[in-house]
């Protein structure tokens, strides 16, 4: 437990530093925490990062952050193609690979990686059109310190008065109590984050986008969950010790900004 507050604290206060500064800082831990989390994709089904499928499914991550970064003016747009074109891009070169390497590459590993590669580059990319907003250090700030209140309140609540197994065949440790002291918690800090800052909208708005937030980033940890138990994976990692890896830690946020971001929220 100790470990795990420690990892927590030094390693939120790293990430919370630069979201503030912002710009190209934030943009460079960006791609940083994206690359990590698909070595740690790849690794899970056994795939080195190296090999010819797992250097294409990078292309394709770097491809979606590059589309953003362009949207942004970070980059040159004229050096990218639009998203749709990147998407269908990366997935005629991974199927390319199928046969240049006659046979070698299974479809099965193909489509593992296709996915892996919009899961995780489509999250962050979201993560950082969500910074670039006129207001987007205080959506950013919301939305983490909600999804941060929803995973507390689950794990706490779950282990102290959790008996009723939410969803045992993916995630035998979650439980309905712990899901339900999440989503709790999460509206409690939206309802605390809106009295700090009105100007981001009305106070039922927020508590509305606080419930979504819970509901989707337990969804997003249980995909995960899902991934790991398909790939008979504990931890995605082990470079946040407590806490397991970076898609450990980031699962939920990767589905909570897309859906934000579908729903015009940010």
């Amino acid at each position: 437990m100790k470990q795990r507050i420690v990892t927590g604290v030094l390693g939120g206060a790293g990430f919370f530093l630069f979201l503030w500064l912002g710009g190209w800082w934030y943009t460079a831990i960006i791609i940083v925490l994206a690359i990590l989390s698909y070595r740690e994709y790849c690794r899970m089904k056994e795939i080195q990062l190296s090999s010819p499928q797992g250097i294409v499914g990078l292309i394709l991550v770097g491809l979606l952050l590059g589309t953003s970064m362009a949207e942004q003016g970070l980059i040159n747009r004229t050096l990218l193609l639009q998203a749709p074109d990147n998407i269908l891009t990366g997935l005629v070169l991974l199927l390319l690979l199928t046969v240049v390497s006659r046979n070698r590459v299974q479809t099965e590993e193909i489509s593992y990686l296709f996915l892996g590669s919009l899961y995780i580059g489509f999250g962050f990319s979201y993560m950082l059109q969500a910074r670039m907003l006129s207001e987007g250090l205080s959506w950013s700030l919301l939305v983490i310190v909600m999804t941060f209140a929803n995973d507390s309140g689950a794990y706490f609540i779950g282990r102290k008065w959790g008996s009723s197994k939410l969803w045992p065949s993916i995630s035998p440790n979650k439980t309905v109590e712990g899901a339900l002291g999440g989503l709790l918690c999460s509206i409690i800090a939206s309802g605390i984050f809106v009295l700090l800052r009105p100007e981001l909208g009305n106070f039922l708005e927020i508590l509305a986008v606080g419930l979504l937030i819970s509901i989707v980033g337990q969804i997003g940890d249980l995909v995960e969950s899902a991934m790991k138990r398909s790939t008979g994976t504990k931890d995605s990692g082990t470079i946040l010790p407590g806490h397991g890896g970076v898609l450990d830690r980031f699962d939920s946020l990767l589905l909570i900004f897309p859906v934000l971001h579908l729903l015009h929220f940010i």
